[in-house]
C-alpha cells in the first residue's frame, strides 16, 4: 500500500549559484543506494571539507533504515512482526516517534492511513514488473489482520505490541519523510544553511538558494516518462513529496495494478486522483499525507488539507485537471501544455 514511487519529484537547480564565500565551493553532492532507492544530498556554499557531512548523513540514514524497515532482519519493525500476538518489543526512540505520528494519521483518517496494512502489502508483493493478484479469499484473510487499534504503544517502557499473530506494521508510507527530517536537523546543527535532501523523490529543502531566491522543484508528469514534469513549485525550507499510480505497478490480463493499496477494499486505490504532491514544513507529514490524500480522493483530500495549517497540495486527476490549494497559487507554474489550467477549489 505504502511504498512510495521512486523519483517522483525532480529537483531543478542551477549549478551556478551566486553569493558563495571566497573559501567556499558552489556545491558538493553525492548519492548512495539506501531505503531501496537512490538517495542524494547536495550542500551549497560550504567549505570543501564539509563534504564529510554527506557521508555522515548517509550513515545516519542507514542507521535509521536498520531500525524502521520491516524488511531488515533484526530491525525494530521486524522484531515487532515476529512477536505479533506474543509479546511487546522494546524499540528505539525514533521508532516510537514514527509509529506515534502514524497513529495520529490513522485516527484522523479513521484508518485510511494504516501502518498495519503490512499483510496486504506482502500479499500483493508488487515488485515491478511483477506482482500477485490475490483471490477474494486471500484478500479477506489479509484484511482481518489490518487494524491500527490493535497496535499498542507503551511510551514509559518504550515498547510496541501487535495484539494478533500475523499482523505486520509497515512504515513505508512515512519512514522516508521522518528520516529526511532527522537528516535536516543534523545538517542544521552542523551549520548548513542551504541544501537539498532527496530520498528517492522525498525532497526536503534546507533554506533556499544562496542568492536568496526559492528552489524550483519539478512535479512529475504522470503521463510521461520519468523526469518529465508538468509544472514547477517554487519554495524554500520545505518538504515536497508526491504519490502517484504510475511508477510502481504491474499488469496482468490487460489490467494495471498500482502500489497504493486501500486498506478498506484490499485493492489498489480507485479515485479520480492520478497524483498528489504535498508541500509541508516537515517531510514526515508530507510523506504520510501524499498517500493519505491519494486514498481519500479529491473532495475528502482537499477538506483534510484545508484543515491543516501550513500544508498545501497539488492534485492531478485522471482527466488532466490540476487542483492547487490556496497557499501554492502563486508558487506553481505549468510546464506542460496538456495541463494548462489550474482549477479553483470550487472544482470539488
Amino acid at each position: 500500500m505504502f511504498k512510495k514511487a521512486i523519483l517522483i519529484l525532480v529537483v531543478l537547480v542551477s549549478m551556478m549559484l551566486t553569493g558563495c564565500g571566497n573559501n567556499n565551493v558552489e556545491s558538493i553532492s553525492d548519492n548512495e543506494f539506501l531505503l531501496d532507492t537512490v538517495v542524494s544530498i547536495r550542500l551549497y556554499d560550504v567549505p570543501e571539507e564539509k563534504s564529510e557531512l554527506i557521508d555522515r548523513s548517509f550513515d545516519l540514514i542507514e542507521e535509521l533504515e536498520n531500525q524502521l524497515s520491516v524488511h531488515k532482519d533484526g530491525s525494530d519493525l521486524y522484531n515487532i512482526k515476529i512477536n505479533a500476538g506474543i509479546k511487546p518489543v522494546s524499540v528505539s526512540e525514533h521508532t516510537i516517534k514514527v509509529i506515534q505520528r502514524s497513529m495520529d494519521y490513522a485516527k484522523i483518517t479513521e484508518g485510511k492511513f494504516d501502518i498495519t496494512a503490512g499483510p496486504l502489502i506482502d500479499l500483493w508483493n508488487i515488485q515491478p514488473p511483477t506482482g500477485h493478484v490475490p483471490t477474494q479469499g486471500e484478500l479477506e484473510a489479509a484484511l482481518t489482520k489490518i487494524d491500527y487499534r490493535k497496535l499498542v504503544i507503551d511510551e514509559d517502557k518504550q515498547t510496541v505490541f501487535l495484539k494478533e499473530e500475523g499482523m505486520i506494521a509497515n512504515l513505508g508510507a512515512i519512514a522516508k519523510g521522518y528520516i529526511a527530517d532527522v537528516v535536516k536537523e543534523f545538517l542544521l546543527e552542523e551549520g548548513i544553511e542551504h541544501a537539498i535532501i532527496n530520498l528517492g523523490g522525498n525532497v526536503l529543502l534546507v533554506g533556499g538558494r544562496v542568492d536568496g531566491t526559492d528552489f524550483r522543484i519539478g512535479v512529475q508528469d504522470p503521463d510521461a516518462t520519468r523526469n518529465t514534469y508538468l509544472g514547477v513549485i517554487k519554495t524554500s525550507d520545505a518538504s515536497l513529496v508526491s504519490s502517484g499510480d504510475y511508477e510502481r505497478y504491474f499488469e496482468q490480463d490487460g489490467i494495471r495494478y498500482h502500489h497504493i493499496l486501500d486498506p478498506d477494499t484490499g485493492y489498489p486505490s480507485d479515485t479520480e486522483i492520478r497524483q498528489v504532491s504535498i508541500v509541508s514544513p516537515l517531510s514526515v507529514d508530507g510523506d504520510a499525507l501524499s498517500t493519505t490524500l491519494f486514498l481519500l480522493g479529491l473532495d475528502q483530500g482537499l477538506a483534510l488539507i484545508e484543515s491543516m495549517e501550513g500544508v498545501d497540495a497539488v492534485f492531478v486527476t485522471h482527466d488532466h485537471k490540476v487542483v492547487v490549494t490556496e497557499g501554492l497559487k502563486d508558487h506553481f507554474e505549468f510546464n506542460d501544455d496538456e495541463y494548462s489550467e489550474i482549477y479553483d477549489l470550487e472544482y470539488r
